[in-house]
């Protein structure tokens, strides 16, 4: 169905969320219609952030608001729709429009199998009622829905409508782009030249499976990548636990400015242990890239500061690739937690692969590296 029909069904005015492939109609018709207005349309840090905002809309105006967001931040969701939403605390109505990723009997990454698995129980748990939209869903038929949606919100009820893979289509086009010209991938290449042999730790999305291809181009070994395929913004976490207990070892993590910003507390937690071992490069091309391209507020923000702030002992911007190389050599001899911005583009080959190997198969050759070490 057109998304302009869904975005009418509903009749909001405000939507929060974080951007999701299997919502880029809605996503783009957004950023057409609104852009990125505080009073309408606004793109959160995480999906519980998207449902607090929400909430404190709701309370403002007594209307009911929109998030939207993949099904993989449903977790993010639970605590403030069972401690804030519930009609057992605060009754605060709210519209929900998930992505069904990992649909079962639908082709998707490891990362989504078991997330598609449990969508529409996690929801049922949440005592969130849910109606699906599929390639033949009818605009009266989701009119018929919402009809029903309306006195469960009237009660203070919370509701979904679950969106399956080409569901929803967008005849408008939105070009996403920034000032930057180092492209990811060839930053990624620099990376890999300078950290050798040390392991790293990389983000959710494009990142991972770029630095995939570049082992593989490079003939190497994937033994000294952990691919965080799954679990956006806790790239970090991992690699802190991996520097702490490997001090001997050079950790490397790769990061991006979505996944950084979505659990940002994970930065302070870095700095007050202050790993010593520890090299933080976040790669910010201001951009959900890996979803479509949608803005974060990334580019208006001081990464470098947050991360002095917080303890980092050495940071950094940098936006070419001598100051790069500069950088990565400075963080590669350094004995002190460092981090590295680096300024980037939106863009990657149309060409880009997936990794080849196994989740587990991952895990277990890079497990035993470090038991190397």
């Amino acid at each position: 169905m057109k998304v302009e029909d869904l975005v009418d069904i509903i009749g909001a005015d405000f939507y929060a969320g974080v951007p999701d492939s299997q919502l880029k109609a809605l996503c783009n018709f957004l950023m057409n219609k609104y852009g990125i207005d505080p009073k309408h349309h606004v793109i959160a840090a995480n999906e519980g952030n998207c449902t607090a905002l929400a909430a404190g809309y709701h309370l403002a105006t007594g209307k009911v608001p929109v998030v939207y967001m993949q099904n993989s931040g449903e977790g993010n969701v639970i605590n403030p729709v069972a401690s804030l939403l519930s009609e057992k605390v605060y009754a605060i109505p709210m519209v929900f429009v998930v992505g069904w990723r990992g649909e079962p009997g639908v082709h998707d990454e490891p990362q989504h199998i078991y997330q598609g698995e449990v969508t529409l129980k996690l929801l049922e748990d949440m005592d969130i009622a849910s109606f699906v939209i599929g390639k033949e869903t009818s605009v009266e038929e989701v009119r018929k829905a919402m009809e029903g949606f309306r006195k469960l919100l009237e009660q203070g009820k919370d509701v979904a409508f679950v969106v399956r893979k080409g569901a929803l289509s967008y005849d408008g086009h939105v070009k996403y782009q920034n000032p930057n010209t180092m492209l990811r991938e060839e930053i990624i290449r620099h990376i890999v030249s300078v950290s050798g042999e040390d392991p790293i730790v990389s983000t959710t999305g494009k990142a991972s499976r770029e630095l995939f291809e570049i082992r593989e181009a490079n003939h190497q070994s994937h033994k000294y990548d952990f691919l965080t395929v799954g679990s956006m913004g806790h790239s970090s976490s991992i690699a802190l636990g991996v520097a702490i207990n490997k001090p001997e070892a050079k950790i490397w993590c790769v990061d991006g400015d979505g996944a950084v910003l979505m659990h940002m507390g994970a930065m302070a937690v870095i700095g007050a242990n202050a790993p010593k071992n520890f090299v933080h490069v976040v790669i910010n091309n201001s951009a959900h890239e890996t979803v479509g391209g949608q803005p974060t507020v990334a580019g208006k923000i001081d990464l470098v500061a947050i991360a002095k702030a917080c303890g980092y002992g050495k940071a950094v911007c940098v936006d070419t690739f001598a100051a790069l190389d500069a950088a990565l050599n400075m963080a590669k001899c350094n004995d002190e937690l460092t981090f590295v911005e680096v300024k980037c583009s939106i863009g990657a080959r149309e060409d880009l692969g997936r990794p080849t190997t196994t989740a587990l198969e991952n895990k277990v050759n890079f497990m035993n590296y470090l038991k190397l070490g």
